[in-house]
């Protein structure tokens, strides 16, 4: 039987009606709600106002089996969700020794005394199920309501989604049956504008229909992703040769799956290679390098960088001649090549990428227009330099954040072809 159960996301904060502060936790629910065949009717957001609280949460339990409340669970005298599902369903609060002693202990580990006010996250609700909080001091509550569900977590996102896998994932797949259930399987394509990719992948929407495949567009980085429902295998007989269909479509552009972010997947080429990289940046100010130690371990391939916005620093750091800088501008072919090279020349590394560009909103020429960025990859070896020249559109840091992405997929690119030319120097040397 197809499970008809029906869902309700309740976010708690007045932060989250600004303009500053996005409820990403919903987000991450109504995906795993979909994931289970959970229908979710209504999400809302709601300020720290115990009696707007209380009546969302009871207009919520006559329409939906499963209401999930996310925020309010702190310490302060703002966090008013439990209070306020204890008055929606009629019932007290307690604070509980054990739980107080529990949140006391997790401050001790960490070399702190506990405030007192702390004791507030260890108030629960009649009749609850305390939730542990492995990343966090505010535990979570499960509660039944007259044939409904309703769990409360905390709204730090980080501490609501390992409580999301810890507690509410488990509670999903017993309660719903496979039949509904929706996958989805994405893949990762760098620095192809999305028309190019639609136009990649139309033999493949024929095959499996408009409505399986997506994609999801940001600048540089664009999401590819199919969906299929039903049992885990009668998913798997539609996606696995969906995806193996789109990733032969759109080709080397794609970098990975899932969430595999393209730093990511650098750092694990260059692991793999034994190779380490150093950066000479200009326009981007250290934005690769940064990226590129976003992954634990970095330090195992990133040699480190240069940041040279001046002619000065160009050359008393990397060596550009003076006379090669005011021929040709600092955005140049030229320059952006001697950059590379004085990169590699004077650090332990195998490869080196450099950028410079006009990443606005002035400093524009006729001839170098905003968005006009020279690549320049150096390695293996001193004489061997790739350079590419592009003109990206947007804003400064949108500029910025695609000059970035094409740098590391220009250093991915070279490693797949260097593992792809030793492996056809191995074939070759065994073959008889």
């Amino acid at each position: 039987m197809i499970c008809t159960m029906k869902a309700a996301i309740l976010a708690v904060g007045s932060e989250l009606l600004g303009t500053e502060r996005l409820d990403t936790n919903s987000l991450a629910l109504a995906a795993l709600l979909e994931r289970f065949g959970v229908d979710l009717i209504v999400k809302s957001v709601i300020g720290d106002d115990e009696q707007a609280i209380a009546d969302e949460l009871t207009a919520r339990l006559q329409q939906a089996d499963l209401v999930l409340l996310t925020g309010g669970l702190g310490p302060t005298e703002d966090d008013r969700t439990r209070a306020a599902t204890a008055r929606a369903l009629g019932r007290g609060l307690q604070v509980d020794e054990a739980w107080v002693e529990h949140i006391r202990k997790l401050f001790a580990s960490f070399g702190r005394v506990m405030p007192e006010v702390n004791r507030r996250q260890a108030e629960v609700i009649d009749g609850a199920e305390m939730l542990e909080n492995r990343r966090g001091s505010a535990p979570g509550q499960k509660l039944e309501h007259e044939g409904r569900h309703i769990f409360l977590f905390p709204g730090v996102p980080r501490e609501m989604k390992g409580m999301m896998v810890d507690h509410l994932e488990p509670f999903l797949a017993a309660q719903s049956k496979s039949e509904s259930a929706v996958e989805r399987r994405t893949l990762k394509v760098a620095c192809l504008p999305e028309s190019e990719v639609e136009q990649r992948i139309k033999e493949v929407y024929t095959t499996y229909g408009r409505d399986a495949i997506a994609v999801l567009a940001s600048p540089g980085d664009i999401r590819v992703q199919g969906s299929a429902k039903g049992t885990a295998e009668q998913r798997a007989e539609i996606l696995d040769p969906m995806m193996a269909d789109l990733r032969r479509a759109i080709g080397p552009a794609v970098y990975g799956e899932g969430e595999q972010q393209l730093e990511e997947v650098v750092g694990e080429l260059l692991q793999a290679a034994s190779m380490r990289v150093v950066t000479a940046e200009s326009c981007t100010g250290g934005l690769i390098a940064e990226r590129l130690t976003r992954t634990p371990g970095s330090s195992a391939w990133l040699e480190g960088g240069f940041v040279t916005y001046s002619y000065g620093l160009k050359t008393l750091l990397l060596g550009v001649k003076t006379e090669t800088l005011e021929t040709w501008g600092a955005v140049s072919e030229q320059v952006v090549v001697d950059m590379a090279r004085g990169a590699l020349s004077r650090c332990r590394s195998e490869l080196a990428i450099a950028v410079s560009g006009i990443a606005g909103p002035g400093g524009a020429t006729d001839e170098k227009p905003v968005g006009t960025v020279h690549f320049a990859l150096a390695g293996p070896g001193e004489h061997e330099v790739e350079h590419r020249q592009v003109i990206f559109p947007g804003d400064r840091e949108q500029v910025r954040r695609m000059t970035s992405q094409m740098a590391l997929d220009m250093i991915r690119r070279k490693l797949l072809d260097l593992g792809a030319e030793l492996s056809a120097g191995s074939a070759e040397e065994t073959s008889p």
